[in-house]
């Protein structure tokens, strides 16, 4: 009995120590506390009426069907506007060390603010966003659910669409379970493409659970990236120059769904994608064989989606604004 009992000890210890060896951690389904507020978070992330127009949501540009992105170079926004970046996914985007590709919200509940009052995006303010839900006699429930009173706030309406984005997580990949010990979970050549992503230097960058968003790095750092694209990185928070192309590390959870990739959108494949980091970050020309190798292993981190009923919001009131996307934009 003794002898049993320390075999399975020994076996589940060495099974911790083989998953603690590698760079990169399975990622583990999230445990929602307050189901109200998520539930409340998910209305408001698919209600267009936060935004100027009354037609553009959160899932507008972090598409749920779509790998939490919208699959487009760079966003389309209020009256079309044309973006400056491409869109990171809102899969697993919870715990990263920032959000945004230059780190300017710490927070989900930052990150969610951001958009709204942007004019480039959905171009309302939160005064209005925050009088629009007011006027939707149907939300007062779920706010009084989610916060034990009906009342209002820009900080409630951020909280719970944070609340509801933590849930986004994608368990259960075939890496995941080649993680957990399911040794026939991967083909020989995604493995080989593993050992590859590990002996190059990816894994510097691009470990723990969601295989990056944990730290920032020059985009080109061996070798400098040409672009168009003007966005400046980290510098348009620091102000200093040298942070200039500094952007947060991506993640790569899921990473086959959602094309097109880097901040400008400009690789539209994965295997662009593999021969451009490996040249500008690592100095390395992939052959053909095993930038094949590479792509096939990033596939393998495509989780579990998350399962989503499409909300009924509630309707409008006759004190709810009036929205006219036609309009011009205010000077």
């Amino acid at each position: 009995m003794k002898k049993t009992l320390l075999a399975a000890l020994l076996s589940v210890v060495g099974m911790h120590c083989a998953v603690a060896a590698e760079p990169i951690d399975p990622i583990q389904p999230v445990k929602v506390e307050n189901p109200a507020l998520v539930n409340l978070g998910k209305m408001l992330f698919f209600d267009p009426r936060l935004s100027r127009s009354g037609f553009i949501s959160c899932n507008s540009c972090h598409n749920l069907a779509t790998g939490g992105v919208d699959n487009l170079k760079t966003s389309i926004g209020d009256r079309w506007a044309q973006g400056p970046i491409n869109s990171p996914t809102v899969l697993n985007s919870f715990g990263q060390i920032a959000q945004f590709w230059d780190g300017r919200a710490k927070t989900l509940e930052e990150q969610a603010a951001g958009p709204i009052a942007n004019p480039l995006e959905m171009a309302s303010t939160h005064e209005m966003a925050v009088k629009v839900i007011a006027s939707i006699p149907g939300y007062a429930k779920y706010f009084k659910a989610a916060f034990g009173d009906a009342g209002v706030t820009i900080d409630r309406i951020t909280e719970a669409m944070a609340a509801f984005e933590k849930t986004l997580v994608t368990p259960n990949s075939r890496f995941d379970k080649w993680l957990k010990g399911n040794k026939k979970a991967l083909t020989k050549q995604e493995l080989a493409g593993y050992q590859l992503f590990k002996s190059s230097g990816c894994t510097m960058c691009h470990n723990g659970e969601k295989v990056g968003g944990s730290s920032f790095q020059k985009m080109g750092l061996v070798r400098p990236y040409e672009t168009t694209n003007t966005a400046e990185g980290v510098k348009a928070v620091s102000g200093r120059d040298q942070d200039r192309m500094t952007f947060k590390v991506p993640i790569l959870r899921n990473v086959e769904l959602t094309y097109p990739y880097f901040h400008d959108g400009e690789a539209a494949t994965l295997e662009k994608a593999v021969e451009v980091m490996g040249d500008v970050q690592l100095g390395r020309r992939y052959t053909e064989k095993e930038t094949a190798q590479i792509v096939a292993f990033l596939k393998t981190l495509t989780g579990d989606q998350p399962k989503i009923t499409y909300p009924v919001l509630p309707p409008s009131s006759a004190a709810t604004p009036a929205f006219d996307p036609w309009a011009p934009a205010k000077k």
